[in-house]
């Protein structure tokens, strides 16, 4: 562990396709043998219309119907996927899902160019949709749904919040999301679109006020950005609530192993989120 620790610490802040497939590697062997431990029990499964409507689902052992953990995979709005059978990133976290005694739920949705504002949060809210009418049947409780996002998949979360309220779900989970308290990127644009629209468009106001149980994420080695946003957000709470929200800064990890290296023997930020479901939907 301490070689991953130190490989993710040389690696720095940055973001980029070079880093994702380093950070991938130092979890590879691992999460590759783990995968025939816990199989996809359903997989490319329609929630919708669209060819990216698609979810993966990884039962549980044990009593059902379970609660259930839904992941929104990152990738700067233009790409992502959510593995499957043979590929475990994003995948993994169905898979420490369904070891934690949840019905993991790994989802793909429309991705920018092509597909804009808010067309990812309009997806969660039909992922949400589809388990309200179809989770009974694969071991999930549909009034125990916890929703979570990572980088890009944060952001859908958080905008879910701003269509739809806190209703039809228990809490949000979000890993290093961008809600609207640092000035807008370049990229941006491609899923926000107009600039000057952005500020409208974000969910920072949805999810400072929800009075939904939150749970937010970031890592030592997350680009400022992300750290800033997570800064923000948490002081928004704090003044308009009174209190901090459930939170977790990940030492030795950074944006893109944060949720990588879930299922692995490195359990501190696991064992929150897993604590987190429970509490939220007992």
């Amino acid at each position: 562990m301490n070689q991953v620790r130190e490989a993710i610490a040389a690696l720095g802040t940055d973001l980029g396709p070079d880093v994702l497939v380093q950070c991938r590697a130092l979890f590879d062997a691992e999460q590759s043998a783990l995968m025939a431990q816990v199989p996809v029990s359903a997989s490319d499964v329609a929630y919708g219309p669209h060819e990216r409507h698609r979810i993966d689902l990884y039962q549980p052992q044990g009593n059902t119907p379970a609660p259930i953990l839904v992941f929104v995979h990152g990738g700067g709005f233009l790409k992502g996927d959510k593995g499957g059978a043979t590929d475990w990133p994003n995948a993994n976290v169905g898979r420490m899902a369904a070891q934690a005694g949840f019905l993991g739920a790994v989802i793909n949705y429309r991705l920018a160019p092509d597909n804009v504002w808010p067309a990812g949060s309009e997806d969660v809210a039909s992922v949400v949709s589809w388990l309200k009418a179809n989770a009974t049947q694969h071991g999930g409780d549909p009034d125990r749904i916890v929703l979570m996002g990572t980088s890009a998949g944060a952001v859908h979360v958080a905008g879910y919040l701003k269509l739809a309220g806190d209703r039809d779900v228990r809490a949000a989970i979000l890993l290093s999301g961008l809600y609207g308290y640092t000035p807008l990127d370049q990229r941006d644009t491609l899923y926000y679109g107009d600039p000057a629209l952005y500020p409208d468009r974000m969910p920072m106001e949805a999810v400072a006020a929800t009075h939904l149980p939150l749970f937010l994420a970031c890592a030592e080695y997350d680009p400022p950005r992300f750290q800033a946003e997570f800064l923000g957000l948490m002081q928004d709470r704090l003044t308009r609530h009174g209190a901090m929200p459930r939170a977790f800064i990940h030492s030795g990890h950074n944006h893109y192993s944060m949720a990588m290296h879930l299922g692995t023997a490195d359990r501190r930020l696991a064992n929150e989120i897993c604590a987190f479901v429970r509490e939220t939907t007992t």
